[in-house]
């Protein structure tokens, strides 16, 4: 029964729907805008886009700050009775802390006569400048290359000087760092190697930020300065080579360009050779006129052209060493090391009678 009653529902609803919708006009069909455009042609016959289907990358991460290398010896180090390996280098390990290579010790400054008294080690604005060793504060501020206190035109521009704790064959050894942007220490202080004395800036004469680094020996003047490269600890199982580059009548040849190979990567190394005077000197033993620090031990191929002729030899080079060799003109290479000092500073001391 009430499934009768249930059908007979439905079909009067059904029926007074019919009627309403009779009762409404249709809506009327709007023309679409496309329907006066043309038809598309079959999707194989489209002509593609000039433009490279091109995708979005995500961009490479930041360079890193410097290659890897081996950490230096502790210092003091001084593996043969000469070498005087005392100081650290004043830029972190990790960082770019080796010396500018077009730009070593005796160079001239773009052809003017101006002659480089220490090594340029490139580096961020704003990186610490650490103390090659522990000694005290002897210069800090404008003036040092004049030695005038506060001349903000001196060429060295913010620097520091610092007196060593140790000296050499009774002289007293000095670091300098100049070119600051900003100094962090003060007249006086006493330090330890590592401590920041500073930051890498481009005060001064300079072309861009780095930090200029002098060793001087017996008095704080850069009259007074050696060659860097002989002091500074090379890296492990690195070492340094040092020539003394002659004539036949045993002139020192200056500005002299000397190629470096290397006999096991092939590796190749362009220095040149500097002069003796001035502001320039040489180390007491070696009397170089030359120097190329950080290569790895090994054997190398040196080479140049001498009177249109090229003259080249083998050296080998030590860790923790220094390497040498001289040339003299039509008389060639030599790898005798200088003579050892004598000792005649000592007093004479009678022998005893039996």
């Amino acid at each position: 029964m009430n499934f009768i009653r249930t059908l007979v529902f439905a079909s009067l609803l059904l029926s007074a729907c019919s009627a309403s919708v009779g009762d409404i006009p249709p809506t009327p069909v709007i023309p679409s805008e496309g329907m006066d455009q043309p038809e598309v042609p079959f999707e194989a016959f489209l002509t593609p886009s000039p433009e490279p289907f091109q995708f979005s990358l995500p961009l490479p991460g930041a360079e890193p700050i410097t290659n890897w290398r081996p950490p230096l010896y502790p210092v003091p180090w001084a593996v043969s009775p000469h070498d005087h390996f005392y100081f650290i280098r004043p830029i972190a390990a990790d960082q770019t802390n080796w010396p500018n290579a077009d730009y070593r010790y005796g160079g001239v400054f773009f052809g003017i006569n101006v002659v480089h008294t220490g090594v340029d080690i490139p580096s961020p604005e704003g990186t610490p400048i650490m103390a090659a060793g522990p000694g005290t504060v002897v210069w800090a501020g404008w003036g040092l290359f004049r030695e005038t206190p506060g001349d903000e035109t001196d060429p060295y521009g913010l620097a520091v000087a610092i007196r060593h704790d140790f000296g050499y064959r009774d002289q007293q050894l000095y670091t300098i760092y100049a070119h600051m942007s900003e100094m962090n220490v003060v007249l006086g202080r006493r330090i330890n190697a590592g401590d920041i004395v500073g930051f890498v800036g481009a005060t001064g004469a300079t072309t861009g930020p780095h930090v200029h680094f002098e060793v001087r020996l017996s008095g704080n003047s850069f009259f007074y300065t050696y060659n860097p490269e002989l002091w500074i600890a090379p890296p492990q199982g690195w070492g340094v080579l040092a020539g003394r580059v002659m004539d036949t009548r045993g002139r020192l040849l200056t500005s002299f360009e000397v190629t470096v190979q290397s006999e096991e990567n092939g590796q190749t190394f362009i220095t040149r050779t500097y002069g003796v005077g001035g502001a320039v000197n040489p180390d007491p033993y070696y009397n170089e006129n030359l120097v190329l620090g950080d290569l790895p031990a090994g054997i190398y191929k040196v080479s140049f052209r001498f009177e249109d002729r090229l003259r080249q030899t083998w050296v080998e080079v030590f860790p923790g060493q220094v390497a040498y060799f001289t040339f003299t003109g039509e008389r060639g290479f030599s790898s005798e090391r200088p003579p050892v000092p004598t000792l005649d500073f000592l007093p004479v001391t009678p022998t005893s009678q039996p």
